[in-house]
């Protein structure tokens, strides 16, 4: 054995290690500036990879194996699910456009977004939904453990944040009632979002016997310390009939009304009747088989509830269903003719969907975004601070809603057309995590959900151009600083 350490000692001497590791370099770097070029979507960062790779040598190649591939693509490969067998649109059998009603389901100015949707989701549009605003945990959560204790045959429960607090042991004792009594009891949490509680709610669940999964878990054998490609999904659906979609997840914060409450939260939730369930049902399967490696038997589709909701569920991920939330939303800015109304939490949208709200405003659309004026993670605010300017310059109107702090994400276009669910206007939501949205054709849901923007916007404080661009120079250089990190905010 020493003799062979002794031999690999001498060959290590022999070696000229400056005159290899110039040898090696340009080589290196050839490879990793190839695999910038051919791999960037943005010339501007094709060109500065590039850039880094040859003027610093051998350090430039490992900067951009370690921050320049992109691994969110890499590793979501593995949650890709095939759906290239669907009809678009109009060809499935379901599709509330194949009936002959007596108007149209989609008016025609937003025809080309229901379009949209047809070619990337491959999910047919639904009629005969009713949707149900619900505001904070004291309106949205009695009605979902009612729900959970009336079910009679499956309980699917996927959530973000599932913190062990009281509220979270009140779901965890009504989901422990329905397993108790023969329902089949389904729960997925994301893995990062059940860290936010300890001990976590998982292993309470567990131990009642309750199917658990956790999505995506971190480890450190194999390693897997990944961030992203986080589900911030939030779905409960109840015998394949009624649904619940929206912001919230569980846990005392989303308690509203409680002024002891420091970290209360406004939100908005939402109860879902009719056929559109089914699509949140086949989202939340899709999701479970991946974590719990599990095929689950779909619920059958629900019949008409009745409502005149025409509906479709939106899944967006850095899987196949990438930047389709993007797509639809810059179709439907691009159809408004009167009114835009913007509500979201983090707003750090990107270029094209500014250009977007930009052109809206300049043909006359008005255009407005609400935000809250102080910001639960105060660094996402500050970076969307830097881009508001841009936006106002070109009349969009934009005001700070006082707290408690709002959670609410809602998208309401020309009083017809409403986007409801679970993603925020920045590059997680849009770009790194899976969401799941409810595209509503609804006059009447989109008027309830625009005369509550309206009460907001009254009571909310104005940002005006003159603030955006005088600042003060601190604020801007930190505005500015924090904005260079948006796409990892």
């Amino acid at each position: 054995m020493s003799s062979a350490l002794d031999a690999l000692r001498q060959l290590a001497a022999g070696i000229d290690w400056k005159t290899l590791l110039l040898t090696l370099w340009p080589l290196v770097a050839i490879f990793t500036a190839g695999h910038a070029l051919l791999t960037k979507r943005d010339a501007r960062a094709a060109w500065g990879w590039i850039a880094v790779c040859w003027l610093f040598p051998l350090a430039g190649p490992g900067l951009y194996y370690i921050f320049g591939i992109n691994r969110v693509r890499t590793r979501a490969r593995r949650f890709n699910v095939d759906r290239s067998d669907r009809d678009i649109g109009p060809a499935h059998a379901t599709d509330i456009r194949n009936t002959p009603p007596e108007k149209p389901p989609v008016p025609g100015w937003l025809q080309e977004v229901a379009r949209t949707a047809d070619v990337l989701t491959r999910r047919p549009l639904l009629g005969g939904n009713e949707v149900v605003p619900l505001h904070n945990g004291e309106q949205a959560y009695p009605r979902m453990l009612a729900a959970i204790d009336g079910a009679r045959e499956h309980v699917w429960l996927s959530t973000y944040i599932f913190d062990n607090d009281r509220v979270g042991r009140q779901f965890a004792d009504a989901l422990t009632r329905a397993h108790q009594r023969g329902v089949d009891v389904r729960v997925l949490v994301d893995d990062t979002g059940e860290r936010y509680s300890w001990p976590r709610i998982g292993r309470l669940l567990q131990r009642r016997g309750v199917a658990f999964a956790r999505f995506n878990p971190l480890r450190l054998m194999p390693p897997a310390l990944h961030l992203n490609l986080r589900n911030h999904r939030k779905l409960l659906i109840i015998d394949g009939h009624l649904g619940y979609t929206g912001g919230m997840n569980i846990g005392v914060r989303h308690l509203a009304e409680d002024p002891q409450n420091k970290k209360r939260a406004v939100d908005l939730h939402f109860e879902l009747h009719g056929p559109v369930v089914h699509q949140i049902a086949e989202v939340f399967a899709e999701d479970w088989r991946i974590a719990a490696r599990e095929k689950l038997q779909l619920p059958v589709i629900a019949d008409d509830a009745g409502g005149g909701a025409v509906c479709r569920a939106i899944t967006d991920g850095p899987n196949e269903d990438f930047e389709q939330l993007n797509f639809v939303m810059q179709a439907a800015i691009a159809a408004a003719r009167r009114e835009i109304l913007v509500m979201t939490p983090y707003f750090l949208p990107s270029a094209e969907l500014i250009a977007a709200l930009q052109g809206a405003a300049l043909r006359g659309v008005r255009t407005v975004v609400l935000l809250p004026k102080r910001n639960n993670l105060p660094y996402v605010g500050w970076a969307a601070q830097h881009q508001l300017g841009q936006l106002l310059e070109r009349g969009v109107r934009i005001r700070f809603q006082p707290g408690p702090f709002c959670h609410s994400k809602l998208f309401v276009v020309d009083g017809t057309y409403a986007l409801i669910g679970s993603a925020n206007w920045d590059p997680r939501s849009l770009l790194l995590n899976f969401e799941l949205n409810v595209e509503t054709y609804d006059p009447a849901l989109a008027r309830t959900l625009a005369t509550h923007f309206a009460e907001v916007w009254q009571r909310s404080e104005e940002f005006l151009l003159r603030d955006a661009q005088h600042p003060g120079f601190l604020r801007k250089l930190r505005n500015a600083l924090f904005w260079l990190f948006s796409p990892y905010l």
